[in-house]
């Protein structure tokens, strides 16, 4: 007595789910990031004059991972301090202090997927 037996591979199927899962998870992360570092900036009024540091503050995702930032040149003294001027760590503490919302995000994402 013999058996016929067929099997399909859906290893395919699966990683391209996942694939799809990271990335919707970085995306969303890193739009959430994005909001937590223009918010660590109105919280500190006293340094806001154009908005124009704020309102530059974006993110993209390259392959995997999610990368916020701006492209203004004296974000980095405004990051960093000065002499004259205490640090506003706002890109780190967007990361830093929202680390369980990040996960959070990312195990959500992943059991849709």
């Amino acid at each position: 007595m013999g058996f016929d037996v067929d099997m399909t591979s859906h290893v395919a199927e699966v990683k391209e789910e996942l694939e799809g899962a990271v990335a919707r998870a970085l995306e969303a992360i890193g739009i959430q990031c994005e909001s937590h570092a223009k918010q660590e900036l109105q919280n500190d009024p006293a340094r806001i004059d154009t908005g124009n540091l704020r309102n530059s503050i974006s993110h993209i995702v390259q392959g995997d991972a999610a990368y916020v930032g701006t492209n203004v040149e004296y974000a980095i003294y405004v990051h960093e301090g000065t002499r004259k001027m205490a640090p506003n760590r706002f890109l780190k503490n967007a990361v830093v202090n929202n680390v369980d919302e990040y996960k959070a995000i990312a195990e959500t994402e992943l059991k849709k997927g």
